[in-house]
């Protein structure tokens, strides 16, 4: 199954890395172009490689992590996401301020979900902070958590299925319009929350 990922930013560098460590390859893409990221392709390498938005968007699952109000400009002009696995890693913050954006009540993957239709989309990786996501999974003598939730069945048991793969334990929070609510930072009660699962 092929991995791509929007968004060579904190968190988006992080997830590659987690990828890497576990011998999992992915195409990253930035707005910048693929020649920006050569630094981070040779420290990944040979799992990372550089594209075009275009070509992440290819992968069969594609995490997108993009400064909220840069969203609908990354993701404009791509194909219709005919049924792939599409992985919200974005928080409503504007930068450089970090104010919280105007949301008018929503959910933000709700908003998020507009802007990739056909996807089949789930919450996860946005309420760790980069350097847990990247750095060892196992903590106190147990694994970090990494919530997800999604409205479709499939795609969530294929994203907690890679969670797992990367040593961490997925917790499945139900569907987006609860899960959601609860990871979605600023805001929610999870929200960058460092938690380990003991067995």
């Amino acid at each position: 199954m092929s991995i791509g990922i929007i968004g060579a930013g904190q968190i988006g560098s992080a997830f590659a890395r987690a990828l890497a460590k576990n011998s999992i390859g992915a195409t990253i893409a930035n707005s910048r172009g693929p020649e920006t990221l050569g630094e981070l392709v040779k420290e990944l390498s040979p799992h990372l490689k550089a594209g075009t938005i275009a070509d992440a968007a290819s992968a069969d699952i594609v995490l997108v992590a993009v400064p909220w109000s840069q969203l609908p400009k990354a993701l404009a002009g791509l194909p219709d996401w005919n049924g792939r696995i599409v992985v919200d890693a974005n928080n409503p913050i504007e930068t450089p301020l970090f104010q919280p954006a105007e949301l008018s009540g929503r959910l933000s993957t709700d908003i998020f979900t507009e802007l990739v239709p056909g996807a089949r989309v789930v919450k996860a990786f946005n309420h760790l902070q980069p350097h847990l996501i990247s750095g060892d999974p196992r903590a106190e003598g147990g694994n970090r958590i990494l919530f997800y939730s999604g409205d479709d069945a499939m795609a969530k048991a294929e994203v907690g299925a890679l969670i797992g793969r990367l040593g961490f334990a997925g917790i499945d929070l139900g569907p987006v319009a609860v899960g959601g609510r609860l990871v979605q930072f600023p805001g929610g009660p999870l929200a960058a929350l460092n938690l380990v699962k003991f067995d």
